[in-house]
């Protein structure tokens, strides 16, 4: 019944009518998503707001809104973002934001409000160690310190006694001091020296000077996106010939369109979905990464960057959730939200394009060693590393 019908329809059928399509309309399920598809992190977030509108428009039945807002990878736009998305949309759940930062400037947000927020950082403090405010997050990309102990892993079998860290100067960054710096530590590695930079800088030839004047036998770059090439390719200029590691927060194209030959060479460890043809058929996470890849081509005309699975990977386990959400309460409520946060919290072998999730109420990213590979950069395209 149209608007306008309803104007001309007797008083009780109205009441009717009105009643219906309020309930319908309480019925949709509203899932945010926060990116940063602008800015010096837009490598990121490009993909994950093109995988977006990829999610599902009907779960269990019900529809399915998403509200796609960009925050420009700025903090205190994604809490004017969060604000919106929650008082104003009263969103169900969120997906993003796209950086470490900006999910810890929401954080206090989606607690107080009780909405799951679907993290697609690198960051594991984001959910660690779990407490009143991080019990409403859940994260999709693999934790640092499973990335870190394949870096280790490496460089012990590969002669590396010491090692020069240069990062952000932020939550990105400082966390990857701190697990790497202990694991190092425990493996015998020698810290040389630690240096930091903001993700604007435009130069740090200072802090690399200050590296290879400790002279490591390695340098790690604790940085996202196309900002990690800059120390990277100041190394190289400066003639440093050691070994060059990098997180998982470079693993996109732009990285090598960026870094060119300055970054052949370059060791990482990723998930699987970096280098999928070249995973074997028997990996759990090909099937899956493979139908995200076509579905994204088949709209986008291109292979998305691997931070776009995470947003796919958030929408794997909030097509799962839901349907156990909806036999407790209703949409946009609290009610509905409390309980698809108990339903993510106890999903169980769920595959996704970066890993296995095995969710537990102190464990909200359950991402196991399926969820990485050693990758290096050769001939300008990532590749499979089995050394």
């Amino acid at each position: 019944m149209s608007m306008r019908s309803l104007l001309r329809a007797p008083a009780a059928i109205v009441a009717i009518a009105a009643g219906l399509y309020a309930a319908s309309a309480v019925a949709d399920i509203t899932i945010g998503l926060m990116v940063s598809a602008t800015g010096p992190t837009s490598a990121i977030g490009i993909p994950q707001r093109n995988t977006g509108e990829l999610l599902p428009r009907t779960i269990g039945g019900e529809r399915v809104r998403y509200i796609s807002l960009e925050d420009g990878g700025d903090p205190a736009r994604a809490v004017q973002n969060a604000k919106k998305l929650i008082e104003g949309d009263h969103i169900d759940a969120l997906i993003g934001p796209s950086t470490t930062p900006n999910a810890f400037a929401i954080l206090d947000l989606v607690a107080e409000n009780k909405v799951p927020m679907m993290a697609t950082v690198g960051t594991a403090t984001i959910v660690e160690p779990q407490d009143a405010k991080k019990r409403w997050v859940f994260k999709t990309t693999q934790n640092d310190d499973l990335i870190a102990s394949a870096l280790v892993g490496h460089m012990r079998r590969h002669g590396v006694h010491s090692v020069g860290l240069i990062g952000f100067n932020d939550p990105y960054g400082e966390n990857w001091f701190k697990v790497f710096g202990a694991m190092a530590e425990k493996a015998g590695i020698r810290i040389t020296g630690t240096e930091r930079y903001a993700r604007n800088d435009q130069s740090v030839t200072g802090q690399v000077l200050k590296l290879v004047a400790g002279r490591p036998d390695a340098v790690l770059i604790a940085a996202v996106g196309g900002p990690a090439v800059l120390p990277q390719a100041t190394l190289h200029d400066r003639g440093y010939t050691g070994a060059i590691y990098q997180t998982h927060a470079v693993a996109t194209d732009d990285f090598i369109r960026l870094g060119k030959d300055k970054v052949e060479g370059t060791i990482l460890a990723a998930g699987p979905m970096l280098v999928i043809d070249e995973i074997p058929a028997s990996n759990p996470t090909k099937k899956v990464a493979m139908a995200y890849v076509d579905a994204y081509r088949a709209r986008f005309g291109v292979v998305p960057a691997t931070f776009g699975a995470n947003t796919w990977d958030a929408g794997i386990l909030l097509e799962r959730a839901i349907p156990v959400a909806l036999k407790a309460a209703k949409p946009g409520s609290e009610a509905f939200r409390v309980a698809l946060r108990d339903a993510l919290e106890a999903e169980k072998g769920i595959v996704g394009c970066q890993g296995v999730f095995d969710m537990s109420p102190a464990d909200h990213n359950g991402m196991d060693e399926r969820a990485r590979v050693l990758v290096t950069v050769k001939g300008g395209r990532f590749r499979l590393l089995t050394d």
